[in-house]
């Protein structure tokens, strides 16, 4: 399999090219060049019976095609999800009515996990057979970052520097990033938000020379494997109601960045059987305006109870954009120069209507989100992080959906005191992180500032080695 950008600019390159490449040369998405033919009802019922490894590596085999053998898959499969605390990986719950998705077992208690430690494990293991060194830059609002930085603290030949929005994302968070002091490990604080901090990376990603220079890969879901390692839970969610191929099931996704929601979109393209897709943003709710009438236009970012859904720009949106244009990269690019000039773009009607079948969408108040932790709780004792609650009370007109739960509560313990005045338990993840020294450099949001000190970390590791 072969895969180009969305803006038509990259030469078809194989999969461990793309992975290593991470946003395209010429600044857009890569995508497959053509998905896979649909999976019938006897595969869905074969896969509905898998265990979540051997399903992964039953859906990554055909975009990894021949460049890595299935035992060496496999390996890295087995390896990348033992640090899972629960025997599924990403089991389902059912709590007051309302089955959740829960996908925060991993070492950071996100779902950022699933992908992330597999991404790591396949980074080390291309740098080991081809050679080479690899500078992950990325940014967070909350999850990421911590994800990524535990998928490849301490192995070699890799750095990463992940960039997050100084006083916006919570406590642990922070913590869970700056409390990691392996020596490949270098956390920016920006003064700033999520946007700029995305912005800057995909600044340094757009300056060729500095790319190729010093190396630079991606963790953010810009980079394919995350989208594809993505899938992977919503056909394991699918199996776990029963594997019957005749059965639809719908999913209400948090959405910030769009990467979730649009792994939801390719695993119905792929052939899993989805009803609808719910996509349940916050305040910040660029894409829910989009859903509704086919205006995508930038405004302020607002501070709110679910902070990493607090996002204006959507990477993974131009990814959508591209399916929703047919694969027509020109006119891609057409949509997004407008975003560019004006701030703002828009689709005709035939494609609103597209849009509105490919997806719902919601936008929740923080007022409403303590209330769903509040009633979730008080019906069931579980308790929801604002994400999840987010995602919940978008789904309130559809019990019978899927909620994402993308966070363990207890990274989110401000909100949670306030809706039910109590913390949730950490889980042993979670423990004792305020109380162990960090490391992390502050920084304006500027590229050149974020350049320049990438430039004189990796000379002063250099002059040390």
């Amino acid at each position: 399999m072969k895969y180009v950008s969305t803006r038509g600019g990259v030469e078809p390159v194989g999969f461990a090219d793309v992975v290593m490449m991470g946003l395209g040369t010429d600044g857009g998405l890569m995508v497959p060049e053509r998905l896979p033919a649909p999976v019938g009802a006897d595969i869905l019922r074969a896969w509905s019976k898998l265990s979540f490894q051997d399903l992964a590596v039953e859906i990554l085999m055909p975009f990894v095609a021949d460049e890595i053998p299935r035992a060496d898959l496999q390996d890295l499969v087995q390896r990348s999800y033992a640090s899972f605390s629960h025997p599924r990986v990403t089991p389902l719950r059912e709590a007051g009515g309302r089955r959740y998705l829960e996908l925060f077992h991993g070492p950071t208690a996100a779902f950022k996990d699933v992908a992330l430690q597999l991404l790591g494990n396949l980074f080390e293991y291309l740098l080991r057979r081809d050679g080479g060194e690899l500078n992950i830059l990325g940014a967070t609002s909350g999850d990421t970052g911590s994800a990524a930085i535990y998928g490849v603290r301490g192995k070699q030949r890799i750095n990463i520097f992940i960039l997050h929005p100084k006083g916006r994302v919570s406590a642990v968070q922070e913590r869970q990033m700056t409390t990691v002091l392996d020596a490949n490990v270098h956390n920016v604080a920006i003064r700033g938000t999520f946007d700029d901090a995305q912005r800057i990376v995909k600044t340094l990603f757009s300056d060729l020379d500095f790319k190729s220079s010093y190396r630079l890969g991606a963790v953010n879901s810009i980079n394919w494997l995350r989208i594809l390692a993505q899938t992977i839970y919503y056909f394991h969610a699918w199996g776990q109601l029963g594997g019957d191929p005749g059965q639809r099931v719908s999913f209400a996704v948090p959405t910030g960045n769009f990467g979730d929601v649009f792994a939801g979109f390719l695993a119905r393209r792929m052939g899993l059987p989805i009803e609808r897709l719910i996509i349940a943003t916050n305040r910040n709710d660029i894409l829910s305006r989009f859903v509704d009438n086919g205006v995508y236009a930038k405004g302020e970012v607002y501070h709110t109870l679910s902070p990493a859904m607090d996002i204006q720009v959507a990477s993974n949106f131009e990814r959508y954009l591209y399916y929703l244009l047919d694969e027509d990269a020109g006119a891609v690019r057409t949509l997004l120069a407008s975003m560019q000039q004006s701030g703002c773009l828009q689709v005709d009607g035939e494609r609103l209507r597209q849009v509105q079948q490919d997806f719902s969408a919601q936008a929740v108040s923080d007022r409403e989100t303590l209330a769903q932790i509040r009633a979730t709780y008080a019906a069931s004792g579980y308790i929801l992080c604002p994400h999840t609650a987010v995602g919940a009370r978008a789904a309130a007109a559809e019990p019978d959906a899927v909620v994402l739960a993308t966070a363990h509560p207890a990274k989110f313990n401000q909100a949670v005191r306030e809706a039910i005045d109590r913390e949730a338990p950490p889980p042993p993840a979670l423990q004792g992180l305020l109380d162990k020294p960090t490391r992390c450099a502050e920084l304006d949001a500027e590229p050149l500032a974020v350049r320049e000190h990438i430039r004189a970390t990796l000379a002063t590791e250099a002059n040390l080695s």
